[in-house]
């Protein structure tokens, strides 16, 4: 059996047995959505205060605006009613550890799990590898803060998203756990309708 597996039925097996919340509303009773990363320090119910059934939380690797992240924002609003967004990325992220190009170039020489060492990232194990991730844009980060700023921005002016969301920027402190506020992002995430 696999690693994990086996860990994972029996805690969802004691889940189950006491499970109280199956009459939990399908929107979110706080009518909000958190985009972040999937970095697994990050636990948006504790460091927003969040229960079962109080918001969508979006994630992906650096928490970025990409096109799925969008449409799930976009469904999150027209279908499930949140009227406020979050776009939350973190300290120390591995999104900024790489480029677009350097990841390419380990998914040509092989698909097997590469390491990080002092003179950046290296793949260790046997090819072969595919150029198939020459067509993805990976979406790293060079620059913490403005990738926030980027992200809301393309949040907000993208055609399917209302005037009225307010959308607000975020960095989470993976050392303090605070929530550290980029006015610029949020400026340029204001409700403007």
């Amino acid at each position: 059996m696999p690693w994990e597996l086996d860990k994972v039925l029996k805690v969802n097996a004691a889940y189950a047995k006491s499970f109280t919340k199956g009459q939990l509303a399908l929107p979110p009773a706080r009518r909000m959505a958190i985009l972040t990363c999937m970095d697994a320090r990050l636990d948006p119910a504790k460091y927003a205060g969040l229960d079962e059934g109080d918001a969508h939380v979006i994630r992906n690797a650096g928490g970025r605006a990409s096109d799925d992240a969008i449409r799930s924002l976009v469904i999150s609003y027209k279908l499930l009613g949140t009227r406020e967004w979050f776009v939350i990325h973190h300290t120390d992220c591995g999104m900024e550890t790489f480029t677009d190009e350097v990841m390419r170039g380990l998914l040509r020489g092989s698909l097997k799990t590469a390491a990080l060492d002092a003179k950046g990232w290296k793949d260790v194990g046997p090819g072969p590898g595919s150029h198939e991730g020459d067509y993805i844009d990976w979406l790293t980060i060079r620059d913490r803060n403005a990738s926030v700023v980027d992200d809301v921005r393309r949040i907000r002016n993208h055609a399917l998203v209302p005037g009225e969301i307010p959308i607000h920027g975020f960095v989470y402190d993976v050392r303090t756990g605070k929530l550290i506020e980029i006015p610029e992002a949020t400026a340029e995430g204001r409700a403007c309708s």
